[in-house]
């Protein structure tokens, strides 16, 4: 980026909470139902005598939220009325926060940066839209109105696309170990929106661009990418940024213009007469903090001392949660059974050395989605042992897991039963090396030529005399020492 122009960006990012029931009555709170108008009643309908009753558990799941972010917790605060029409607001108002949000003043640290949360708030979500092909008329289903609904507002820390992706991926984690959102951009669970602008050579605050339907966290980052380029381009030509609000062509990769923003709207917020104000008590905040479970950042630290893995893999089982439990009951395994470091009397190998063999296969093995629930902790420990004392090749150790999936068997019986020993012994493999260094004199002298490739050869043909059953690092080192 040009240091004569600095990119100024904040996010505001939409979660649905993950509660039984909407937000101000006792409609199913139910994001995947896809028959139109069926979560429905007088009350998230806005009818005339109805009165809305806050949902508990969604105040209990933003202030928990806050709580993950660092924030304030705001102990006296009350909802608000957001008044403005659209087709997809029954009531013709919003019921939503302004003035006192539950969490404010809040931050996520990532990778020594720390990213500011201005705020936090709850508010009720709008219906949906939907534009038949060709109609000159649009549909509107009222299944999404009322649903909980947990605005983030950040302060305009960002400077680009792959800080955005890091914070909302971070974000869209933190949701899901705290049971607060599901955040599934896809079905519209989580919706992130940028603001951005580019300050010149007087540190002014350049025109502010909002971008808003996008649909994914790589569409959020490639667009603040797009935008900061664009608005470039402009400036250096002379020409002024327009303040309006952009979305983003998935296709071609570019924003594109939906509508100017001349002025700002006046919502006339007031505070809305049918709720109480909420007091949340010392004794209630107490509650909530004790059902904060142990969040990402966390668990990578932890991962790291208790474990030693790599961070490569302390990502991926930090980011799948469920295979993240799962490799804790298999180092559970491994760390409490010291027999495992010596299985059938081989040489030993470390207990580290046996995590990280479970954690790759976890991580990289095709059929990773279904081992938590059919391979017990117990018996994916028993089969690290194979790959560590090189009992079978990695390869077969991918037809092995395949095997205890399809049979319900042990790694022992799959080996035996599919004949996938890998020989080890280096009394065996040394009679088999002798015939191939025979058969093979051309590639022998080319290897002493100083001709690498050869030994690679002469590893292969080893491998096809044993019929693929050779330890190939075992092979390696007997020719090694073999044409010294």
């Amino acid at each position: 980026m040009d240091a004569k122009y600095k990119p100024v960006i904040g996010l505001e990012i939409h979660a649905e909470l993950k509660t039984e029931t909407k937000m101000f009555c006792s409609c199913k709170n139910d994001p995947n139902e896809k028959r139109p108008n069926q979560n429905i009643c007088p009350i998230c309908m806005g009818h005339p005598g109805t009165l809305p009753v806050a949902n508990k558990k969604a105040i209990e799941k933003t202030i928990m939220a806050g709580l993950g972010l660092n924030c304030q917790i705001d102990k006296d605060t009350f909802f608000e009325r957001k008044n403005y029409f659209y087709p997809d607001l029954p009531k013709g108002y919003q019921i939503t926060q302004y003035q006192k949000p539950f969490c404010r003043d809040g931050y996520l640290e990532l990778s020594g940066k720390r990213f500011r949360i201005t705020r936090i708030h709850l508010e009720e979500d709008a219906g949906r839209l939907n534009h038949p092909a060709g109609a000159d008329y649009s549909l509107v289903d009222y299944n999404r109105a009322g649903m909980p609904l947990m605005e983030l507002v950040t302060e305009p820390d960002f400077e680009n696309g792959s800080e955005v992706k890091a914070f909302a991926e971070e974000l869209q984690l933190i949701l899901r170990y705290l049971s607060v959102s599901d955040a599934d951009m896809e079905k519209g669970l989580m919706r992130v929106e940028v603001n951005i602008s580019l300050t010149g050579d007087d540190d002014k605050w350049g025109t502010k661009v909002e971008i808003k339907n996008l649909n994914s966290i790589k569409a959020a980052a490639d667009s603040v990418d797009f935008e900061i380029k664009r608005q470039k381009e402009l400036l250096e030509t002379g020409e002024k940024i327009i303040q309006e609000t952009r979305g983003w062509d998935e296709n071609k990769k570019e924003t594109i213009s939906q509508r100017v923003k001349e002025e700002a709207n006046d919502y006339r917020y007031f505070p809305e007469p049918d709720l109480p104000p909420v007091r949340i008590t010392n004794e209630w905040l107490d509650e909530i903090k004790l059902q904060i479970p142990e969040l990402p950042a966390q668990r990578r630290e932890r991962f790291k001392k208790q474990y030693g893995l790599p961070d490569a893999q302390i990502n991926v089982l930090t980011s799948e949660c469920v295979a993240g439990v799962y490799f804790e009951h298999v180092a559970s395994e491994i760390l409490e059974n010291d027999k495992l470091e010596h299985a059938d009397g081989q040489d030993h190998v470390s207990k580290e050395q046996l995590l990280k063999i479970a954690a790759n296969y976890l991580i990289v093995d095709p059929a990773r989605g279904q081992i938590p629930s059919k391979i017990t902790p117990d018996r994916f420990a028993g089969f690290t042992v194979h790959i560590a004392h090189g009992s079978i090749s990695s390869t077969a150790g991918t037809t092995v897991i395949a095997g205890m999936l399809e049979t319900g068997l042990s790694s022992d019986d799959v080996i035996k039963e599919k004949d996938l020993g890998q020989v080890s012994d280096s009394g065996t493999l040394n009679v088999i090396v002798d015939k191939v260094l025979v058969d093979n004199v051309k590639a022998v002298e080319d290897y002493k030529g100083g001709k690498e490739s050869s030994l690679k050869f002469l590893i292969g043909m080893t491998m096809r005399e044993s019929k693929g059953k050779g330890n190939p690092q075992i092979i390696e080192e007997i020719i090694k020492n073999k044409l010294k």
